[in-house]
């Protein structure tokens, strides 16, 4: 049996996702410790809980010293595309993860990194819809670096937590349609809880798949 018990770096905790998954780390039995990292406050406490505010995360440097002895990174910060130029999203989207990890996996050569990258990511880097490819761009680079494993989560439609602070401006005026969503779209609707325990079991257990779809997620929340 695999006794293994996680330190776990989270980024995102401020957004829907890293929220989702944030509480599932504090909840499960073999998650010992999580160290939020991100512009602002988190909003959450809680003796397993560290957390790091940096203002520039283009430039871990002054926190180096804190990102060592961590054996899972779960990376969930991201921003919409809409609006945005294919250069400044690249930049958030693609430089700012390549370099966190970068850093991360210097520090900490057995360490499990799992992407929050999204349903429809292009993984061929080409395509002609823009946060595809970038996203695309993204996992494919995370793959190739020195990491135990690299697992790149595409969630879709995706439940909220209960208890959650930090949620999308439109999620409440959707969330009622969820059970529908889910019954018709079956492989792109799961909750945030799947995604958090699917995240914490990958990192746990391992998967077969380093690219995991929402079927994927599913499964592996039931491990």
């Amino acid at each position: 049996m695999n006794n293994e018990r996680l330190k776990v770096i989270l980024t995102g905790a401020s957004g829907m996702v890293g929220e989702g998954v944030l509480i599932e780390c504090l909840q499960h039995p073999r998650v010992e410790e999580v160290l939020v990292v991100g512009r602002r406050a988190c909003g959450h406490t809680h003796p397993k809980l560290k957390e790091v505010i940096l203002p520039d995360l283009f430039n871990l440097k002054p926190i180096e010293g804190q990102l060592s002895g961590y054996n899972a990174c779960f990376f969930c910060a991201g921003i919409s595309s809409v609006g945005m130029k294919e250069a400044e999203y690249t930049r958030i989207t693609y430089t700012l993860t390549i370099n966190f990890a970068e850093t991360v996996s210097r520090l900490n050569p057995d360490m499990v990194f799992t992407y929050v990258s999204g349903a429809g990511t292009d993984s061929t880097g080409v395509g002609k819809t823009m946060w595809a490819r970038v996203k695309g761009r993204t996992e494919n680079d995370l793959l190739k670096m020195s990491f135990k494993a690299v697992y790149n989560f595409r969630p879709g439609l995706m439940k909220a937590t209960q208890g959650q602070k930090n949620l999308l401006k439109l999620y409440k005026y959707f969330a009622w349609m969820y059970p529908v969503l889910r019954a018709i779209f079956t492989n792109l609707a799961c909750t945030l809880r799947e995604v958090g325990l699917g995240m914490i079991n990958a990192a746990i257990y391992g998967f077969n798949k380093n690219v995991v779809e929402v079927k994927d997620i599913i499964k592996l929340a039931d491990l």
